[in-house]
């Protein structure tokens, strides 16, 4: 009867995962904006700390002075992608007659008596009937910049009421030191996600900079920005990086060495810090298996696009605390944990049999 019951109960949870996962995907136009939020919260809470550390500034003055900081840096990103795109663009259709003479070489391996050129590859496509998508893309993309900062603006200004609530819900003192663990350990995690992947990226950007300049590539700034954003993609985001330069250099330079060098010098870049770096300051502090990374990048760009893809892990490493914390689910958190021990820090629950223990006046 005992082994029935839990086949009944695993059952349930597959299913209520899989009808989650439905859910998720069903609200999605709702929900990833919000998610968006509450990462940029999560960021801007733990610069605001960090602030309040490295200054001798009042405690109030924290959070302010890392949205303004916040704001510039989004500032600056804007001003640098704006400011290179039309540069890039130019560029791009400079490289029309080399490209024309990759596609007849291509062609000729392949005994194409007619190559096609780039302006007829165009027409093929007929650019103009894709004007509208694009332009719904774009809309969609500013309402969509609007909404994740609309939730954010909600979502500080009801901090302050957060902690009423939670009180609320837990009035047991116990039961609320164990739900305020979960949640510090949370966002601990996902705090310290940012931090590998930022630090980590940075360095992959800069020493990728510097390679791209010394070659001459053109655009080499913005090629590291480029290389920085695609660090917060797990596996998809290191191909990118260390590709679509190597490709550019073949449209640039007359000779092949600069390529070759350079995507040589990028694999080196990219082992050297996955391999290396990233470990080390991991120190598997996520506790997520590398499959399951891999998985969740799958999983969740299917649910929600390419914010899925950028939220993959660190919304996979809340899961996992999450299910941790229930009998019925902790079987999943430990298949997709790294050692097996989806709780570093374990959190002892109260013994059935004890007294709540009173709620202090404060």
């Amino acid at each position: 009867m005992r082994l029935n019951d839990g086949v009944a109960r695993n059952a349930l949870v597959i299913v209520a995962v899989l009808m989650s996962a439905y859910g998720l995907y069903w609200l999605r136009a709702i929900l990833t904006p919000l998610a968006l939020a509450l990462f940029l919260l999560i960021m801007v809470d733990g610069l605001a700390r960090t602030i309040g550390k490295a200054l001798p500034i009042a405690g109030w003055a924290a959070l302010p002075l890392a949205l303004l900081v916040s704001t510039v840096a989004l500032g600056l990103t804007v001003w640098l992608v704006v400011d290179n795109a039309a540069g890039f663009a130019t560029e791009l259709a400079a490289a029309a007659p080399k490209l024309n003479e990759a596609i007849a070489r291509l062609a000729g391996l392949f005994n194409v008596r007619v190559p096609p050129t780039v302006q007829s590859l165009i027409d093929q496509l007929n650019p103009s009937q894709y004007i509208g998508d694009v332009a719904r893309a774009l809309q969609s993309f500013a309402s969509g910049a609007g909404a994740v900062l609309l939730y954010l603006g909600f979502l500080i200004a009801s901090r302050t009421g957060f902690r009423r609530k939670v009180n609320a819900l837990f009035p047991d003192s116990d039961d609320l030191a164990h739900a305020s663990a979960v949640f510090i350990r949370i966002r601990d995690a996902v705090e310290r996600y940012l931090w590998v992947q930022t630090v980590t990226g940075a360095v992959i950007a800069i020493a990728s900079g510097v390679v791209m300049a010394a070659l001459g590539l053109q655009n080499a700034v913005f090629w590291a920005f480029l290389i920085f954003v695609f660090c917060y993609i797990p596996v998809i985001g290191g191909l990118i990086s260390g590709v679509l330069p190597p490709l550019f250099a073949l449209l640039q330079f007359d000779t092949y060495w600069q390529a070759i060098a350079l995507f040589a010098a990028l694999q080196i870049i990219l082992f050297a810090v996955g391999s290396i770096l990233l470990p080390r300051m991991q120190q598997d502090s996520l506790n997520i298996d590398p499959v399951v990374v891999l998985l969740s990048l799958a999983l969740w760009g299917a649910i929600w696009g390419i914010s899925g893809m950028f939220l993959s892990t660190p919304l996979t490493v809340m899961g996992i605390l999450i299910l941790a914390q229930f009998q019925g689910s902790r079987w999943i958190a430990v298949l997709l944990s790294g050692d097996g021990e989806p709780e570093t820090e374990p959190v002892l629950p109260r013994p059935a049999h004890a007294a709540p223990s009173p709620r202090p006046d404060a």
